[in-house]
């Protein structure tokens, strides 16, 4: 197990790390990366773990799997935890990421510039559609998703973007595992089945917009019913 004191650029550790600490580590690190960005040295807990929304108690045990427990009375020196995090969620090294399905959001996915800051590079955009191969966007020229073995084996791609319909979800998320891919993520608004050991990530914007049009609703609802309850009061 690495501890602290270990060089920042060392290889990582399988720590068995909980999904629910590792899906917090990108926001510890989206903020230790503004706090480096002001000259900040040192953080406590409390500050980071209010920066970003959480209980300190679950940052300092997220923490903690890293092998990282800060100092007593001067907290984590910022660039180090930086560099421990960006290590284990391997962000010290670039990844390649092919986008299948390159309509509207596809095309906005491969233009993201926040990619490229976050060790993410898009190396192939992959469509079935034959009018669209060929075609150059955001300077890469589109592949058919016939050629996915191909267009993975030639630019190294480590994960795979699913920005198809929902009905062509899993076409492409099997196309994806046949070409070796084991790491997916899928904006289609559809559940993709994959083998074990392929790990897919859902990002489904209508139901994101359907659970806040929820909280919207209940905030409407509690503030008419308080007023209701005002006007029979009075």
């Amino acid at each position: 197990m690495t501890i602290l004191g270990n060089p920042p650029f060392g290889e990582p550790v399988d720590r068995g790390i909980p999904d629910a600490t590792v899906a917090r580590l990108p926001v510890y690190l989206r903020a230790l990366t503004a706090m480096r960005d002001r000259g900040v040295i040192t953080c406590s807990s409390n500050e980071l773990a209010e920066s970003v929304g959480v209980n300190p108690a679950k940052l300092r045990k997220d923490l903690s799997y890293l092998g990282s427990y800060g100092t007593r009375g001067v907290g984590y020196e910022v660039e180090f935890l930086w560099h421990q995090i960006a290590r284990e969620i391997g962000q010290t090294q670039d990844w390649n990421v092919a986008i299948v399905g390159v309509g509207h959001l596809g095309t906005a996915l491969s233009s993201y510039q926040g990619f490229s800051t976050r060790g993410i590079r898009v190396a192939a955009l992959v469509d079935a559609h034959p009018d669209r191969v060929g075609q150059v966007v955001s300077g890469i020229k589109i592949t058919a998703l016939q050629d996915l073995p191909a267009t993975v084996s030639k630019h190294g791609i480590a994960i795979g973007i699913i920005a198809t319909p929902g009905d062509a979800a899993q076409q492409v998320a099997d196309a994806l595992v046949a070409a070796g891919i084991t790491s997916i993520l899928n904006f289609a608004p559809a559940l993709v089945q994959v083998p074990d050991g392929v790990d897919v990530r859902q990002v489904d914007l209508s139901i994101e917009l359907q659970i806040l049009a929820y909280h919207e609703q209940r905030k409407t609802q509690n503030e008419t019913g308080v007023a209701g309850a005002q006007e029979v009061i009075g």
